[in-house]
């Protein structure tokens, strides 16, 4: 049994299934023991920890049952759980060594950054979360706080000392701003701005603590970061970063930006002007030739940018030329995913999910797809006012308020032989330390200062041409390299005479490599121009016949780009590319290879996406989603798609789907395509007949596509006709698990907690041991609605909270909009409102940004019900009638309307109007009567609280005995659903009943009551 504390209490098997610990007190027992674990409590201190002043007439007694209540969930959970915790003069001890504060201080106690982060990745948010304010925990909770500090103090000095100087700036500031007095966290942020370059904002961080000191505590600064500040002021080399290490295996930092990898030389003025214009302009463009360096600069300047929502640069390189898709792309770069049952645009989508975001886009290589982009930024500008674009092409967008930005050549060197002129030129510098990296004795003196001014002013001073070029120095020697640039320059006159000089310049050199090379190099490289975004060794293997030596070779010349990765990739850089594929020789077989080898990854990576390695394969297709676009051009067709389908289920991409699944295919392709077309369209809203939906399912192939159709159908609140077309005994283990999710989310809906039961746990079981996380997700939901509907929400929580995890660290954002919307209701159902906010906040935010309509719907429905409960009616009448609205509008009765329209019920009481309330209840219990005859289902919980809500209506209105009669009935019909009102709700029971017992009088209340229980629902409110 493990135990965690990191966060809200958490209780799980060894397995790591979670186990439910039942009532509040029963908790605080468990945290209290958790609290001197492996010591004795004593039984006075307990009941004095659980009760205070509020003891039971027998304590003691009290006391025994809730130890018994903990001992028999940790025994039903594992075996022999129960016996951790003992009976001990004189009182009880929880025997354990797995909690997980333990293994935090063991982490925390090393120095190195992988256990510090370790440890700091424990934390699931404050220690003892859903219980801090009990006496009994308080001091332990800040004790923890306080080692999370210090670790993380631990871990940025860690990082420092490795060269992370941007990385833990950015980190720091957040944690800076929750502890502002916090001295030795701030002698560390002011060193990583130094360190990154921000010398300025660190100087400033230094005088607000020191006014924050002397305001709020009437103290100066610490002596040692006062002479942490006159280290500032004297720019002492102690503060100087230390030479970063090679990057680590997945080099990729915040923010989306790839890592840096070398110096940006010649560019400090540049930079000082661009880091200022951002930040103040909408839409910064940097224009100039091909290799003057606008990719490397527009990455620089957004490495120094800080956003709340970060900095986000989508490469466009690898779209054909006039390609719509720009906007699939940023849509992909930012993890927006495509909700089911969305007629809108990409592009409206697009602005939706950043409409309320602040962050920067950086569009680099926008040339080729120029009308694209310029449409996609004009509408980002024009929506998302929080929005910043910088972006890099050969040409401006044309929009209204774009800054152009010219990005010259570097400056070349004005005397040749002048040894210092040259050496002040920024062109010869990166040309020097280029060559001086890969040739270690090079120098530049004035032996080599003329040839490379000489060389610098040939290349016009463009920095991919001079850095291709001192890749040469090592094998031809300065003289060499220039002698060998003035043969190509010669040829280039003389056959391109109508091409600009810079071009010229960087085409001669690109060529110049290019006859250096052997044959079956050339050829390998004008073969990897195929690829769009990069490849993996394997990939260059099969489609271009290229072994690592070649790729080594090609990359230690500068013609290719190794990225590393979790997954190393090769890439060429745009100019390259395009000088490759002019030159392909059979190009139709190549790409056919291209089309093959991707459609046979495809194809592995199918059934891998619902098993143990779906995160890993999840994130191999994501890298690979410009060469699946590419190979679906070029010959990989229905083939190629089908077996595509379940990546962009998964991956939210829906309208891709359905345009890839709309090529024609042979006979094979097209009867595995047809469901998966339909289904497509049906969770895009399109208009598609039940008896349409029961003739392709009767045709599948296969159980699981027959599942997704129902799946689909059951999206737009078609219950009876999903259960309908789910396959009645799936002959595969997996997509048996998905059906079982499936039909447990109509029991959940129509309130059969049997069938809940029945289902949900034989697909947790399923998806279990299939180990598939997507379906243990979807699973989850409906377990932890099980819970709730029984009453234990902080089983409930504890699953959903699982799920949260396992969504985020999957990138599946709409379920984990999902599972905050799931906690949000929990915290509002059991009256912790202010949490209920936070929650359905955040949820709400994630929803509007990946566009999950009902995640909307769930997420506006708790914020509301917390406004109304905590008194603010405005805002909470705002809410419901907008989901009101909408769910009136739907062709289908809305699931969620009675719930809305009852909530607006009791906010019109409140305001004075209860008989617009009644007006309200009486709509609402007209819908479910019209769901239960559309779909043939019924929705008892639903009817049950419409019910009780016409209670307190009536008894608002003068009609005592009515509301009497109202109660009895509504608790009679949720006796058989073993689904109890939760606590808020209860508390609408109680002070409808209290009313009332006021008015009539208890037995004359009980009678009526008792009354009320013999009525049918119906029966009861017929005189209303």
């Amino acid at each position: 049994m493990q135990f965690g504390v990191l966060g809200p209490l958490a209780v799980t098997t060894d397995g790591g299934a979670p186990v439910a610990v039942p009532g509040a007190k029963v908790r605080l027992l468990l945290a209290d023991l958790l609290t001197n674990r492996n010591h004795v409590v004593s039984a006075d201190r307990l009941i004095d920890d659980l009760w205070g002043a509020d003891a039971p007439a027998n304590p003691a007694g009290a006391l025994q049952v809730r130890v018994s209540q903990l001992r028999k969930a940790l025994g039903d959970a594992e075996p022999g759980g129960k016996d951790l915790v003992e009976s001990r003069a004189p009182g009880y001890v929880l025997r354990t060594t797995v909690v997980d504060a333990d293994r935090f201080a063991a982490l925390a106690a090393g120095s190195d950054v992988e256990s510090l982060s370790a440890a700091l990745a424990l934390w699931r948010g404050d220690a003892y979360a859903d219980l801090a304010d009990s006496e009994c925990v308080r001091a332990e909770a800040t004790r923890l706080t306080e080692q999370r500090l210090v670790a993380q103090e631990k871990l940025a000095a860690a990082r420092l000392a490795r060269g992370e100087h941007d990385l833990v700036a950015a980190d720091l500031a957040e944690l800076v701003a929750r502890h502002p007095l916090r001295e030795g966290l701030r002698a560390l942020h002011i060193r990583a701005l130094y360190a990154a370059g921000r010398q300025a904002e660190a100087l400033d961080s230094y005088a607000d603590l020191r006014e924050r000191l002397a305001e709020e505590l009437g103290l100066d600064p610490s002596p040692e970061l006062v002479a942490l500040h006159g280290k500032l002021l004297a720019q002492d080399s102690e503060l100087s970063p230390a030479p970063a290490p090679p990057p680590p295996a997945a080099a990729r930092i915040r923010n989306s930006l790839p890592a840096r990898l070398d110096e940006l030389v010649g560019r400090g003025e540049a930079l000082a002007e661009l880091r200022h214009l951002v930040p103040a302009r909408r839409l910064v463009t940097l224009v100039g030739p091909g290799g003057v360096g606008k990719t490397r600069l527009a990455t620089e300047v957004a490495r120094g940018q800080s956003y709340p929502d970060g900095v986000h640069l989508v490469e466009l390189a690898p779209l054909p030329p006039g390609d719509p898709g720009v906007v699939d792309r940023v849509l992909t770069a930012l993890d927006v995913h495509e909700p089911p049952g969305s007629p809108v645009t990409a592009a409206d989508r697009l602005t939706t999910a950043l409409r309320s975001r602040d962050l920067l886009l950086v569009l680099d290589n926008c040339e080729h797809v120029l009308d694209a982009a310029a449409d996609l930024v004009g509408h980002l500008l024009r929506d998302a006012p929080g929005v910043r674009v910088l972006a890099t092409s050969r040409e401006p967008l044309g929009l209204t308020g774009e800054v152009l930005w010219e990005v010259p050549p570097l400056p070349l060197p004005d005397d040749e032989y002048d040894v210092d002129a040259v050496r002040r030129s920024a062109a010869a510098r990166l040309f020097t330390a280029r060559a001086a990296a890969q040739q270690r004795t090079f120098r530049l003196d004035e032996r080599t200062a003329p040839a490379v001014a000489q060389l610098c002013r040939r290349l016009d001073g463009l920095p991919l041409a001079l850095e291709l070029a001192a890749t040469r120095v090592r094998a031809l020697g300065l003289a060499g390299v220039v002698e060998r640039l003035d043969d190509r320059f010669s040829l280039l006159t003389a056959t391109t005479r109508d091409l600009p000089s810079r071009q010229r310049a960087l085409t001669a050199v690109i060529g110049w490599s290019w006859d250096l090379l052997p044959d079956a190099h050339r050829q390998v490289l004008a073969r990897l121009a195929v690829f769009s975004d990069g490849c993996t060794a394997e990939a260059a293997a099969e489609v271009c016949a290229a072994d690592l030596d070649t790729l080594t070779t090609l990359v230690d010349r500068s013609l290719v780009v190794f990225d590393e990765d979790d997954r190393p990739r090769y890439r060429l850089l745009e100019s390259i590319a395009a000088f490759g594929l002019e030159r392909l020789e059979h190009p139709d077989d190549v790409r056919a290879r291209h089309a093959a080898y991707f459609t046979a990854l495809a194809e592995r990576a199918d059934p891998e996406l619902r098993g143990p390695r779906q995160g890993e394969w999840l994130a191999r297709l994501d890298a690979e989603t410009a060469n699946f676009a590419a190979a679906l051009e070029h010959g990989g067709g229905l083939r190629l798609a089908n077996a595509l389908t379940w990546y962009w289920f998964l991956r939210g991409r829906l309208t891709e789907a359905r345009r890839a699944l709309a090529v024609d295919g042979d006979a094979v392709q097209e009867a595995r395509a047809v469901p998966w077309r339909l289904g497509f369209a049906v969770l895009q809203g399109a208009p598609v007949s039940p008896d349409e939906l029961r003739k392709v399912v009767a045709g599948c192939a296969d159980d699981r596509s027959a599942w997704f159709v129902g799946a689909a159908a059951l999206e737009r609140s078609e219950l009876a006709l999903a259960d309908e077309l789910l396959p009645a005994e799936p002959a595969d283990r997996w997509t048996d698990a998905a059906a079982a999710s499936t039909r447990a989310m109509i029991a959940h809906a129509t309130g059969d907690l049997a069938a809940l039961e029945r289902w949900a746990t034989r697909s947790a079981r399923l998806f279990t041991e299939l180990e598939d996380r997507w379906g243990q997700l979807r699973a989850s939901d409906w377990l932890g609605g099980l819970a709730e509907m029984r009453g234990d929400h902080a089983a409930a929580a504890a699953v959903h909270q699982e799920g949260l995890r396992s969504a985020e660290a999957l990138a599946l954002w709409p379920e984990a909009a999902g599972k905050l919307s799931w906690l949000a209701w929990l915290a509002v159902q059991t009256r912790d409102n202010a949490r209920g906010v936070e929650l359905a906040e955040r949820a709400y935010r994630l929803a509007r940004e990946q566009g999950t309509d009902s995640v909307l719907v769930f997420a506006q429905l708790s914020l509301g019900i917390a406004a109304r409960r905590s008194g603010a009616l405005d805002v909470a009448v705002e809410h419901l009638t907008r989901l009101a609205e909408r769910g009136r509008a739907e062709a289908q009765p809305a699931l969620y309307l009675p719930m809305i329209l009852v909530e607006l019920g009791y906010a019109a009481e409140q305001r004075g109007d209860p008989d617009a309330g009644m007006a309200l209840h009486r709509e609402a219990f007209g819908v479910v009567q019209a769901f239960a005859v559309a779909q043939g289902m019924e929705l008892p919980r639903d009817a049950a609280a419409v019910v009780e809500a016409m209670a307190s209506a009536a008894a608002a209105l003068g009609s005592p005995e009515v509301a009497a009669l109202l109660l009895g009935a509504a608790a009679a019909s949720r006796s058989p659903l073993e689904a109890p009102a939760a606590p808020a709700e209860r508390d609408e029971i109680a002070r409808v009943a209290e009313r009332l017992t006021e008015t009539l009088g208890p037995d004359r209340f009980a009678t009526l009551t008792a009354d009320g229980r013999t009525l049918s629902l119906e029966q009861a409110v017929q005189p209303l």
